[in-house]
């Protein structure tokens, strides 16, 4: 079918819907000659970022719980998978239908308690099994080969705390022994900034945090999570102090520190 004939196909088809197969074939149209000059001169790196932001906004959708905007960030999401392998499928290596058969194998080996015979009836069989035979596919054979597998680009805070699972068994026996070691960490930081030396108060705050990743672990809290609703709620509360201090003809800049803590603490308290 020529690019001309794909066009119309897609445009006749508009009463009555699209499915996955349009999808493919309106990016093969855009990357055509005769299709999009800016579509067609991207590559896997100049879309990364725009993969990454079409995630985030997945989750920022179930976040708020909203079916019709993550029904539309999905879409998007599919679009950058369909894209990647669009370039692929161009340069002869591999195309979606292969995207989708490596999957469906991924998923029946690694469900032998669904597609085979192996006994897994709660789901920390499941996560267990599914653990030892992604270490058999992919040949770790040691704690830290597992370790170094964890995607480096990962939010920090998520590594951290996968990397802190991965490794239990060198890890604290419970939260109050890493309560200790978080503030052994923090008189360490002290001492940094004693010193003054910006590199080593870089690196106790980094062994800080991770402390803190390791509580979080423990104690059953997601860091990933609790920090974005902090965020989330010192946003929140700025945001109250703000329009007080405009509600009274002034701005930000005007009042003290002293004065805006005094709003901030009267509207911590509603």
């Amino acid at each position: 079918m020529t690019v001309a004939e794909k066009k119309k196909m897609l445009l006749d088809k508009a009463a009555e819907g699209y499915g996955f197969e349009d999808l493919i074939t309106v990016v093969e149209v855009l990357r055509s000659e005769e299709g999009c000059p800016w579509d067609r001169e991207q590559d896997h790196k100049s879309i990364r970022r725009d993969f990454i932001e079409e995630t985030y906004e997945v989750i920022e959708a179930i976040d708020t719980d909203d079916p019709k905007l993550l029904r539309e960030e999905l879409g998007d999401v599919l679009l950058q998978v369909t894209f990647h392998a669009q370039i692929e499928t161009e340069k002869g290596v591999f195309n979606i239908g292969d995207v989708a058969n490596d999957i469906c194998v991924k998923l029946i080996h690694r469900h032998p308690h669904v597609f085979g015979d192996v006994k897994a009836d709660t789901s920390e069989k499941v996560l267990s099994n599914w653990e030892i035979i992604k270490s058999e596919e992919k040949e770790r054979k040691t704690v830290t080969d597992k370790l170094r597998a964890i995607p480096p680009m990962l939010p920090a805070l998520m590594r951290a705390e996968k990397v802190g699972k991965k490794a239990s068994c060198f890890d604290f026996p419970d939260a109050e022994s890493v309560m200790a070691k978080v503030y052994e960490e923090l008189d360490e930081l002290k001492e940094a900034m004693r010193e003054g030396s910006k590199e080593n108060i870089a690196e106790e705050m980094g062994d800080l945090l991770l402390s803190i990743t390791s509580l979080c672990r423990k104690l059953g809290v997601e860091s990933e999570v609790a920090l974005g609703a902090a965020t989330n709620k010192f946003i929140d509360r700025f945001d109250a102090v703000e329009q007080a201090v405009l509600s009274e003809g002034k701005e930000m800049g005007e009042l003290t520190l002293e004065e805006l803590d005094a709003i901030w603490d009267k509207n911590k308290k509603k």
